[in-house]
């Protein structure tokens, strides 16, 4: 093949590095680039652009012998990710920060990096499959990963995205990786993963919206279905659809957080079965395989991204959004996560639960 060359964004974590090594094994020109997004370090493994990812790509791109640059991505990151991960919270709902990182941050402002440096494409360690239908529409393809498939974070892509992308983690199993990074004697090989946001250690969110902003969660009222006080909360901040734990109610029968209502403050509780319902609407749709969607369709949905997926009938509304009825009641359906649907094993799109 013709000697291209690919910008491999590295985080400091094995997929990334092993990447790096199958790329340049597989004949293309690597540039290894590690997006400075966060000054200070990050939850331990694979880290976003903190000072010990640096150090650590570095360390394997002098291992490996490619360049490597380190680029300040810091006030996009902030722009795109912090503030609209603040925002959604203030708003009652429970972002994705991965999801808006990898459109806006690894795609975005990586793609143009590469573009104004003379790249043929981009190269990140997801594991998920690009691929090409017949009607000529790029979308993402579930990996040999099993759980650790990603494909669910990157619905959000454009078609200019994707075919500019090169992911060759999403042909191997997390396991097949490592080994492929020992065999190679790369340094990260060991290396463990975290399962926190990135620039939140330790995962306390309404402490990092508190020292982010300068103010302290405001208090409000937990009331029943019906209206009735049952107690006060720390701040709606801290609570999620479905969440069981933390709310610090006396009760016979366990309470879960069934809605958030940011313009009163409140926060309503049901029981289990409270937070169960067979319906969902969407907004901020991107399609994939197709141009759009002008009539009802069956596809397997996700509402999370532990979530393994059930089948609905999916209905396009005016305005471009999308009502979905699932097959089976599905547990805490949350605003502001995404539903990302799945035909043939492929994305279809997805979009921002409402």
């Amino acid at each position: 093949m013709d000697k291209k060359t690919v910008i491999t964004g590295m985080s400091g974590g094995v997929d990334s590095s092993a990447v790096a090594y199958i790329l340049k094994e597989q004949g293309y020109n690597v540039i290894g680039v590690t997006m400075q997004t966060w000054q200070d370090d990050c939850a331990p493994g694979e880290a976003c652009g903190g000072n010990s990812a640096i150090e650590d790509a570095g360390y394997v791109a002098r291992q490996l012998g490619i360049p490597y640059y380190v680029i300040d991505f810091q006030k996009e990151f902030r722009q795109k990710v912090i503030n609209y991960f603040i925002d959604e919270y203030k708003r009652g709902c429970t972002p994705n920060p991965c999801i808006a990182c990898n459109k806006y941050i690894k795609w975005e402002a990586l793609l143009k990096y590469a573009s104004e440096n003379g790249a043929d494409y981009i190269a990140t360690g997801h594991y998920a499959r690009i691929i090409k239908l017949g009607n000529g529409r790029y979308t993402v393809c579930r990996s040999a990963a099993g759980r650790k498939d990603q494909t669910y974070v990157l619905y959000g892509l454009s078609q200019h995205q994707l075919s500019h992308t090169l992911m060759p983690a999403g042909d191997y199993s997390k396991e097949e990786i490592r080994a492929i990074a020992k065999k190679a004697g790369l340094n990260v090989a060991d290396k463990s993963e975290s399962q926190d946001i990135c620039f939140i250690p330790g995962g306390n969110y309404a402490g990092f919206i508190e020292r982010e902003t300068g103010n302290k969660c405001e208090a409000g009222n937990f009331v029943d279905e019906d209206g009735n006080l049952l107690g006060m909360h720390k701040g709606i901040e801290n609570y999620t659809i479905g969440q069981r734990k933390g709310l610090g109610l006396p009760a016979k029968q366990p309470y879960y957080v069934k809605k958030i209502i940011p313009e009163t403050n409140e926060v309503v509780l049901g029981d289990a079965d409270s937070v169960f319902t067979d319906t969902v609407f969407a907004d901020n749709i991107n399609y994939m395989a197709a141009e759009g969607l002008d009539k009802p369709r069956r596809l397997v949905a996700k509402i999370r991204y532990a979530h393994a997926g059930a089948w609905c009938e999916v209905i396009p509304l005016p305005g471009g959004r999308l009502e979905c009825h699932f097959d089976e009641k599905q547990r805490a359906v949350t605003p502001g996560q995404a539903i990302v649907f799945y035909e043939d094993n492929y994305v279809f799109g997805g979009g921002r639960i409402i």
